[in-house]
């Protein structure tokens, strides 16, 4: 995409290829280029354009790419990255088809925080909660200090205040498959008309209709990018003694920790752990925290 937000199909030079070889021992990411980088780039006679230079990121969103086949347990996991430059995550989650997954929500924040990118979340189809059962999520995550947005593109709730909020600004749209991310930034822009899958009868699972992450100029200083749905996701660098960090609400108890590596799961003397019991901390995001400390694995990082 050039200044104008008009779209160019470029092709890395070899040589940024040969030099990030040269780099790098040993292979620890499968993208070089990202959804959102910032380049310089020569355009051929024929439309296309030569990437030509790469220019520092301020930041970007990964998680691990899913495990390839026939790989050992440790060290194998590379980083995927989703997205770079990105000014806001909008993370969204249905009420319904499919339900609503917590979980998810704490594992894209911790994504999120340890990118240095501000997250908000959405909680869509709205229309399909008529006992306003999501009060309980949405109260939860304000109290921590999120942003959430109640969102339904049946009823245009919440709309107008989610475009408001990602004016000039570039934002990610990421969640689940199904959980419809397309058809709110349809709903949002129009004019972008993104492919819209259902869900499955079967499953209650959505399909996944967008392929790849998606950048678009859609007002003047405003992108979004629309990404694939995820079925899950694993945050890529993050030890288990610094996971805690990234769950907000635990940062003033932490410094109360007996130990600089706790885990905030069994050690003596954890701030944390007291915390939780004293009804400080939310039994549903100790219990996530945790939930993610047993899938970070001991990986090697380069």
């Amino acid at each position: 995409m050039d200044k104008n937000g008009d779209e160019i199909r470029c092709y890395l030079r070899g040589k940024i290829l040969n030099e990030y070889k040269l780099k790098k021992d040993k292979l620890i990411t499968l993208d070089i280029a990202a959804v959102g980088d910032i380049v310089e780039f020569n355009l051929n006679e024929d439309g296309t354009g030569v990437i030509e230079e790469i220019l520092e990121r301020k930041n970007h969103i990964s998680r691990k790419a899913p495990r390839m086949k026939g790989a050992s347990y440790r060290g194998e996991r590379l980083e995927q990255i989703i997205a770079a430059n990105v000014d806001k995550m909008i993370i969204v989650n249905s009420w319904e088809l499919p339900k609503f997954n917590n979980r998810l929500v704490d594992r894209m924040l911790v994504v999120a925080e340890s990118s240095g990118v501000a997250p908000s979340i959405v909680i869509n189809k709205i229309d399909l909660d008529e006992s306003n059962v999501r009060n309980k999520f949405v109260n939860l995550y304000r109290s921590i200090g999120y942003k959430v947005f109640e969102t339904s593109t049946i009823n245009n709730s919440g709309i107008m205040e989610l475009k408001e909020f990602i004016r000039n600004s570039v934002a990610l749209f990421w969640g689940h498959s199904g959980v419809g991310k397309s058809s709110l930034l349809n709903k949002l822009y129009p004019d972008l008309n993104f492919k819209v899958g259902e869900v499955s009868d079967y499953n209650k699972r959505g399909r996944h209709t967008t392929v790849t992450a998606v950048m678009k100029k859609v007002e003047e200083n405003t992108f979004v990018i629309d990404t694939p749905g995820i079925r899950e996701i694993d945050p890529y660098g993050i030890k288990k003694e610094d996971l805690g960090h990234f769950f907000i609400e635990f940062g003033e108890f932490i410094q109360n920790c007996r130990f600089n590596t706790c885990t905030h799961y069994h050690e003596p003397g954890c701030g944390v752990i007291e915390a939780y019991r004293d009804g400080k901390i939310s039994r549903e995001r100790y219990e996530s925290y945790l939930a993610l400390l047993e899938t970070i694995e001991e990986d090697l990082f380069f």
